[in-house]
């Protein structure tokens, strides 16, 4: 019998396979018209049950460290490719067991690992830092002043670039083709004569390829442009545009409380569940729900910790919210699941996924107190 969203209790992210496969069809079509591979970055989406499929479109993973590298490795086993701030010597052996491609973040870095890099046959290359924001995203600019990530141009003056066959820039996030073209401009400008010396060029991360507004044909354009005018190999490392609006987090009210407005406290936290409300911050789209005042009712939405500032964002519903009501919430496929912690011992949501054209919901995994003792 097909398991029913209605009949799972809340908390409970459930990923989308039907939304999933049309971004993957946009994705494998950049790939197809340009040439370019185009890798999940698992930072944003780790769930490895979806890796088959996600494995049938994209080139393989990129990975921030050794734990992800190995699971991308394991778990999709195309290419395999890492970049970290700092490479550990504890780690690196093993982290070339997993790997194909890896790009470092310093000369000194390079310097120490390369031997070993070199030795067992990987492509290498460095990330640089085109040193040219264009969000104003804070902690997501890696072209902020004082950025720890990527080399400048000043520091490639009088090195030697033997070995080294790529080079990797990452600088947007959640953003579209004008970012990146304008990103692209700064980078040939201060590294382009680097390129005839490379085999590959890692354009980053950061593009919003799947949002209805995305410039597809202006970056399939771009990147045949950029393949036939220096003959590298290009690569792109999304993570949010391979499942972006592929997932909702389901969630019930527990209480109405009343301090200056209306105060729904729900079994979710935006602290353990969705930490990017609060990092970004960000508020995340509530289906039939509107913004504060636009419909009948206007509510706080509240988490349940003993954080005070556990709030999701304020939104207004054409009818009183109660207990017992449950509101989904959208686009939390991507840096949830991965981010969620039990903070005041929260319990974990259960994670699902199936097809809504089919009714086939499946779960992939429950958690429970065994869960949030074992960590600590």
């Amino acid at each position: 019998m097909a398991l029913q969203l209605a009949e799972v209790p809340t908390p409970f992210f459930a990923i989308d396979e039907d939304a999933l496969a049309e971004n993957l069809r946009i994705l494998g079509r950049v790939q197809a018209e340009t040439g370019a591979k185009i890798l999940l970055a698992q930072k944003a989406f780790s769930n490895f049950a979806l890796y088959p499929m996600i494995g049938e479109v994209l080139a393989g993973t990129t990975a921030s460290g050794l734990f992800e590298a190995r699971l991308g490795h394991e778990e999709m086993g195309k290419e395999t490719h890492i970049f970290s701030p700092a490479y550990r010597s504890s780690e690196f052996d093993e982290i070339l067991g997993y790997v194909d491609h890896l790009s470092f973040n310093s000369f000194a870095q390079w310097e120490a690992f390369s031997p070993q890099a070199l030795a067992a046959g990987k492509s290498c290359g460095l990330r640089v830092n085109p040193n040219h924001s264009t969000q104003d995203g804070g902690i997501y600019d890696p072209c902020a002043p004082g950025s720890r990530l990527g080399i400048l141009k000043k520091d490639f003056l009088g090195k030697n670039l033997r070995g080294i066959e790529g080079l990797h820039f990452h600088t947007l996030c959640e953003q579209g083709f004008d970012a990146l073209q304008e990103t692209l401009n700064a980078f040939l400008d201060q590294f382009g004569e680097y390129l005839p010396l490379m085999r590959w060029l890692n354009l980053g991360g950061g593009h919003h390829i799947t949002r209805a507004d995305y410039d597809v044909d202006g970056l399939i354009n771009c990147l045949q442009v950029l393949h036939r005018t220096y003959g590298v190999q290009l690569y792109l490392e999304p993570g949010e545009a391979v499942v972006l609006n592929a997932g909702t987090l389901t969630a019930s009210v527990v209480d109405i409380v009343h301090n200056e407005m209306d105060i729904a406290i729900l079994d979710t936290s935006a602290a353990c569940h969705m930490p990017d409300v609060i990092e970004m911050p960000y508020r995340p789209p509530v289906l039939g729900a509107g913004n504060p005042q636009e419909k009948a009712h206007t509510y706080r939405l509240a988490g349940p910790t003993c954080l005070a500032g556990d709030v999701i964002g304020d939104y207004s519903f054409d009818d009183p919210l109660k207990p017992g009501d449950r509101l989904v919430f959208g686009d939390m496929a991507l840096y949830t699941m991965v981010k969620t912690n039990t903070f005041n011992g929260m319990p974990l949501p259960t994670i699902l996924t199936g097809s809504p054209s089919r009714k086939d919901w499946r779960v992939l995994r429950k958690f429970g107190y065994e869960d949030f003792k074992m960590r600590l």
